[in-house]
């Protein structure tokens, strides 16, 4: 091997998809150390990963070893497409501001720079899309080099590009997500669930626009480091290996169209717990 391996993974739904890429980032990743180890700790496993979900819809979506709950998993969906935890982002121009460094939401329907008034980077592509399906240069960004390079918690998530070509069924939206790093056993699994409803929404907005019926393509979802982090490797042996050894794929895996309506159930509690949170 010369440098970080690239690695890609595949499969018709978000869970199998997810499932394979953790299986092959096992199987081939690179021991690296990380910034966020602590002594003792094993190095992580690492790699330049390229996953592509061939049809973000089929079920099962939902694979039931990701971590936390469905209310979790609802709640981290708000959080990306409704904004509930904006309020949580801090001042820039107050050191004494403990809050998050930013939001996806935030870095991505209103994106903002110095001087200028917030950009909403969604309805831009949305725009962009309805006037020339096939442009290049409908995407969204997230970093702020005059923030991210020196703050302490930068983005993850880096860009998200889309394009529409002729499917199976009629025109189709496809989506490219990239992130600089990604935690591939703690967080991967949310954030491709989450940004797979962002390109359900693009769709729709595109379809209201040109009031023309568009369907979802192909989601591809690339991390330059995509990593199970050493201090997480004997729960992944022990849980997630475990069950693949012990249960079937229906068994690790669960329709999204079953706990759909339990997650909608959760929203008032979730904005809620979302309206406490931040400074006072």
């Amino acid at each position: 091997m010369n440098g970080i391996p690239v690695l890609c993974a595949e499969g018709d739904c978000i869970a199998r998809a997810w499932e394979n890429a953790l299986l092959r980032l096992y199987e081939s990743g690179c021991d690296m150390r990380t910034q966020y180890d602590k002594p003792g700790d094993p190095p992580s496993k690492d790699a330049t990963m390229v996953i592509t979900v061939h049809d973000p819809t089929a079920e099962p979506m939902i694979h039931r070893d990701f971590p936390g709950g469905f209310d979790e998993l609802q709640e981290y969906v708000m959080e990306v497409l409704e904004g509930i935890k904006d309020h949580c982002v801090r001042d820039p121009g107050d050191p004494d501001d403990t809050r998050w460094e930013y939001t996806y939401h935030q870095r991505l329907f209103a994106y903002s720079v110095p001087g200028l008034p917030p950009t909403d980077q969604i309805e831009e592509v949305c725009r962009q899309l309805a006037a020339a399906p096939h442009t290049r240069r409908a995407q969204a960004i997230t970093w702020k080099v005059w923030e991210d390079s020196s703050c302490y918690d930068p983005a993850c998530l880096q860009s998200i590009w889309c394009r529409i070509t002729p499917g199976d069924g009629g025109e189709c939206l496809s989506m490219n997500v990239r992130f600089r790093s990604n935690d591939a056993y703690k967080a991967a699994f949310m954030n491709i669930f989450a940004l797979v409803q962002l390109q359900h929404r693009i769709a729709s907005r595109i379809s209201e626009l040109t009031g023309q019926p568009l369907g979802l393509g192909r989601y591809c979802h690339m991390a330059d480091s995509f990593h199970i982090y050493g201090s997480n490797l004997p729960e992944f042996e022990g849980r997630f290996l475990g069950a693949i050894q012990r249960r079937s794929f229906e068994q690790r895996t669960m329709r999204f169209a079953d706990v759909r309506e339990m997650m909608e159930q959760a929203r008032p509690m979730i904005l809620e717990k979302a309206r406490a949170m931040g400074r006072s």
